[in-house]
């Protein structure tokens, strides 16, 4: 399987043109290309919700120039050890946020998508964990914007502090994704 790289922010529109402005809240969608994974950029005013072919899309804000990244306290192996040890849950809010670590450690090369499977109604994605190759499902549970929102403050709490054994797996995160019926 080909390894794909998603881009950064453009910092301009995909619709308009118009340059992006430090702070300014706007969407991205990921789509999948002959070439890999294309991101597009879309302010607020072009939004008309995801676009047709889009494998996910989250909203944003572009961060000022001069700010210094935060360091997290989560390390790689701790993100891949919550991912491995909620792969049997059936718990909705563990699922969802299986699913948002997968699009994490996906982000960071820890995991590669292979293919969409869709039973019963339901769709899942194989991936593969590239530290020991092994292979895991991971549901899709087609996050609203709502679900977004709400997961992405949770993650965002979780990772901005010191983790323990109680504060694994009891929480939800999302770097905003919904996946279209055509994966």
């Amino acid at each position: 399987m080909t390894e794909y790289d998603v881009s950064r922010t453009t910092g301009r529109c995909h619709i308009t043109g118009r340059e992006l402005a430090e702070g300014e809240s706007f969407h991205s969608a990921i789509f999948e290309t002959a070439e890999g994974f294309e991101r597009r950029d879309y302010c607020l005013d072009a939004w008309q919700g995801p676009p047709e072919g889009a494998l996910c899309h989250y909203q944003t804000k572009l961060p000022p120039k001069e700010a210094a990244r935060k360091k997290l306290f989560v390390d790689d192996d701790v993100l891949i050890n919550f991912f491995q040890r909620m792969a049997e849950t059936t718990d909705p809010t563990k699922l969802r946020f299986r699913f948002v670590l997968s699009l994490i450690l996906l982000r960071k090369r820890h995991l590669k998508y292979e293919k969409t499977i869709r039973e019963e109604g339901r769709e899942f994605w194989e991936m593969r964990l590239m530290r020991d190759k092994t292979s895991h499902r991971v549901f899709n549970p087609s996050l609203d914007e709502n679900e977004i929102h709400e997961l992405t403050g949770e993650l965002s709490t979780i990772l901005a502090g010191p983790l323990t054994d109680e504060d694994d797996t009891e929480t939800d995160e999302s770097p905003a994704v919904v996946t279209p019926e055509s994966a």
